[in-house]
């Protein structure tokens, strides 16, 4: 392999990298007000949502798979799942609802 090319994937991953090691090496000992806290932590959930909802409305074939998938994922999210468990949880309902109908 051409010595540029490593060059160039060693710079990439310390470009990559370096930005998500900070925040946890400075901001380690910081303890965040609870209000900021409570916004953080909603974060994942609001992401979610908005890569999820214009997919619902841009289902061609079967509207009731983006209704069905959409309100588990809701649901789930309402009664305090992490994400993972709201993405697993909506996959599991459009698992079934595809093999039933």
């Amino acid at each position: 392999m051409d010595k540029m090319i490593v060059i160039m994937i060693i710079g990439m991953a310390l470009v990559t990298y370096i930005p998500r090691m900070l925040p946890l090496v400075v901001f380690n000992s910081v303890k965040l007000p609870p209000f900021l806290q409570g916004v953080l932590k909603n974060v994942p959930f609001a992401i979610l949502g908005a890569l999820i909802i214009p997919g619902i409305f841009t289902i061609n074939d079967d509207i009731w798979f983006g209704i069905i998938g959409a309100a588990t994922a809701f649901i789930v999210a309402y009664l305090g799942a992490n994400v993972i468990m709201v993405v697993l949880s909506a996959i599991v309902a459009l698992s079934l609802y595809s093999f039933f109908f």
